[in-house]
C-alpha cells in the first residue's frame, strides 16, 4: 500500500476506539498497515478536535479521516488540515457551521433517544438494558453486553458545541447512512449527506453500529474513498 493515504479512525459517543475493531481487523488483513484509531475524551467538541488533530499530526503524509457516530462532528471541526485528503462519515453527524450535534437530532430525534439518561456527574449513558435495542441491534447479545458495560459516556455539554468551520465544505466527502439507526434519524443523515453534495453516498441496512455489523461494507466504502482522495 505504499503511496496510499493514511486512515485514522475518529470514534464516537458511548464508545471508545476499540468500536473499530473489526474494521482494524479486516483493513489490515486487505493490506493497510497505516492504521490509527483516536481515543477521545468525549469532554467537549474542542478537546475531541484538537486530539484528533495531534494524532493526524504525527502522520507522516496524506491521511483519510474516518468519523463514526459524534465523530463525524470531531472530523468536520478538525479535517481541515493540509495532509486530510478526504473525510469518510459511518452514520456520522456533519454540522455546519454553527450548529452541534444536539441540534441536529432535535429536529428528527431519533427512535432510541429516550433511553438517553444523565448521572449525577453531567454524564449521558445509554441504559445498559437498552443498549442492544437502540445502538446495535443488529448485533448479537454477548456483543452489545461488551459494548453496553464498557460505554464511555459523553459530558452532556458535548452535543450542545457548535462547529466552527466544517471541513466537509472544501473537503472530498462520503457518507454511509443506516437505514435501521436508532441514535441518530436515518433522515437527519440523508440531510447532512444531501448537503455536503458527497463524492458518494451508501445506505446500508444497519443500526447505528455499522461500524461493527457491517464491517465489510464499511471497509469498501473506506477504500473508495482512499483510492479516489489518494493521488
Amino acid at each position: 500500500m505504499a503511496g496510499k493515504p493514511a486512515i485514522v479512525l475518529v470514534h464516537g459517543f458511548w464508545g471508545g476506539a476499540a468500536h473499530w475493531s473489526k474494521v482494524i481487523v479486516e483493513l489490515h488483513r486487505r493490506g493497510h498497515d497505516r492504521l490509527h484509531a483516536v481515543e477521545n475524551p468525549l469532554t467537549s467538541l474542542a478537546d475531541d478536535a484538537e486530539r484528533t488533530r495531534k494524532m493526524v499530526g504525527q502522520v507522516d503524509g496524506p491521511v483519510v479521516l474516518v468519523g463514526h457516530s459524534y465523530g463525524g462532528a470531531v472530523i468536520t471541526e478538525a479535517g481541515d488540515l493540509p495532509n486530510v485528503t478526504g473525510l469518510v462519515y459511518i452514520a456520522a453527524f456533519a454540522p455546519d457551521a454553527g450548529e452541534s450535534p444536539g441540534q441536529i437530532s432535535q429536529e428528527h430525534p431519533p427512535a432510541a433517544f429516550e433511553n438517553i439518561a444523565p448521572d449525577s456527574d453531567g454524564y449521558l449513558w445509554i441504559k445498559q438494558d437498552k443498549f442492544h435495542d437502540s445502538f446495535a441491534q443488529d448485533l448479537t447479545e454477548e456483543e452489545a453486553l461488551v459494548m453496553a458495560v464498557t460505554q464511555k459516556a459523553p459530558l452532556a455539554s458535548t452535543f450542545g458545541d457548535n462547529v466552527s468551520a466544517p471541513a466537509w465544505r472544501a473537503k472530498p466527502t462520503y457518507y454511509q447512512v443506516s437505514t435501521e439507526d436508532r441514535m441518530i434519524h436515518p433522515d437527519n443523515e440523508r440531510r447532512m449527506a444531501a448537503r455536503m453534495n458527497p463524492r458518494k453516498t451508501v445506505e446500508l441496512d444497519a443500526s447505528h453500529a455499522s461500524l461493527a455489523s457491517r464491517p465489510l461494507e464499511v471497509c469498501d466504502f473506506i477504500e473508495l474513498a482512499v483510492r479516489e482522495t489518494g493521488a
